[in-house]
C-alpha cells in the first residue's frame, strides 16, 4: 500500500517545519523561567493528554477500555522529555477524551496539554495551535460497500456521503462537491465510529475520511469482506501532535523528544508496532511504512553521523 508521492511528503514536512520555526509571540514565563504550560505541569505534576476513542491505530480503546495507540505512545515520549525540562521524573498522565470537533478548542481552552490523535497539521490550524514534527501522512478516500460501483468523485453524483464533524475530510468533500457540481447530500457524525455505523446502516452511500483510519475501522470490525476503500486521494493530510501556540520552550521540548526518538532509531519500530504487527485489540493492519515517511523519520536523527 503506497502513500503520497515524495513531493507531497516533502511539502508536508516543510509545512510542519514552518509551524515550528515561524515567529511566535513571546509567552510569559513563570518564576522558574518556564513557559505557562510547563509551569502549570510542574505545579500540578500532571500532563493532560487528549485522546480519541475510535481512530485506530493512532488513538483508540483497548479491551480494558484504556486509551492506547501510536499517537499516545509518541505523546508519552514527549511527557518524558517534559519531565526532564521541569525536573520532575514522576509526572502523572491524565487522559482526556476529545472529538474531531472539540479537539482544537480543548487545546485553546487549556483542557489538555497535548492532543494525541489523528490531527492534520495545516496552515489554517497553524494560526491557532502548534504541531509536532511530522508523524504520519494520510489522505481523504472513500469507504463503500463491496458491491458499490463508486470508485471516483464523479460516481458520487446525487449520493449521500457521511463525514465526521470538524475534520479536513469534511472540507475536502465540500470542495469536491462544488468543483464537480455533484449535489451531494451530507450526513455529519460526531466521531468516526458513528460515521462508520451510518454507512453500515445504509444511511449513506460512502464514508469519507483519511484512508488509514478507514483501513483501521475495517480491520477493527473484521469487515474486509463487506467494505472497501476506493478512489484517488481527495486531500493530503500530514499528521502532528497538537499543543498550545506561542510557547517556544514547549515547542523545543516536543521537537527534542522527536529528535531523540530519531537518534535512538525508535520511530520506525514504533511505526511497525502499530501499523504492521497485530494490535492489542486483535486486528492487524499490515500497512508498511512508505519510503517517504521512513526517510522523514531518518532525517530526525540528530546523533553524530545521523542524517542531520
Amino acid at each position: 500500500m503506497r502513500y503520497p508521492l515524495k513531493r507531497c511528503m516533502q511539502a508536508a514536512s516543510l509545512l510542519l517545519a514552518g509551524f515550528l520555526l515561524a515567529p511566535t509571540a513571546s509567552a510569559q514565563t513563570s518564576a522558574e523561567g518556564l513557559s505557562p504550560t510547563l509551569a502549570a505541569i510542574k505545579q500540578s505534576h500532571v500532563v493532560r493528554l487528549g485522546y480519541r476513542e475510535s481512530s485506530p491505530p493512532f488513538s483508540f480503546m483497548d479491551p480494558s477500555n484504556r486509551p492506547i495507540g501510536y499517537s499516545l505512545e509518541l505523546c508519552e515520549a514527549v511527557v518524558d522529555e517534559i519531565g526532564i525540562e521541569v525536573d520532575d521524573a514522576n509526572l502523572r498522565i491524565e487522559y482526556v477524551k476529545v472529538t474531531s470537533d472539540d479537539r482544537i478548542q480543548a487545546v485553546l481552552q487549556n483542557k489538555i496539554d497535548l492532543e494525541c490523535g489523528s490531527t492534520t497539521a495545516n496552515a489554517e490550524r497553524g494560526k491557532q495551535v502548534a504541531f509536532s514534527p511530522l508523524m504520519f501522512v494520510a489522505g481523504t478516500k472513500l469507504m463503500v460497500p463491496k458491491a458499490s460501483t463508486i470508485s471516483a468523485p464523479k460516481d458520487l453524483q446525487g449520493k449521500t456521503v457521511v463525514v465526521t464533524k470538524g475534520t479536513t475530510n469534511e472540507q475536502a468533500l465540500h470542495t469536491i462537491d462544488k468543483k464537480f457540481s455533484l449535489g451531494l447530500n451530507f450526513v455529519v457524525s460526531p466521531d468516526h465510529e458513528q460515521s462508520y455505523q451510518t454507512l453500515v446502516d445504509g444511511k449513506a452511500d460512502a464514508f469519507a475520511t483519511d484512508d488509514i483510519l478507514l483501513y483501521g475501522l475495517i480491520a477493527r470490525h473484521k469487515a474486509q469482506d463487506k467494505y472497501k476503500v476506493v478512489g484517488d486521494y481527495l486531500s493530503y493530510d500530514p499528521y502532528g501532535i497538537m499543543f498550545r501556540k506561542g510557547e517556544p520552550q514547549l515547542t523545543a521540548v516536543v521537537e527534542r523528544a522527536f529528535r531523540k526518538l530519531g537518534s535512538n532509531r525508535d520511530l520506525i519500530p514504533l511505526y511497525n508496532k502499530w501499523f504492521v504487527a497485530r494490535l492489542p485489540t486483535g486486528e492487524k493492519l499490515n500497512v508498511a511504512i512508505s519510503p517517504q515517511l521512513e526517510e522523514a523519520f531518518k532525517a530526525m536523527d540528530d546523533s553524530p553521523g545521523g542524517s542531520n
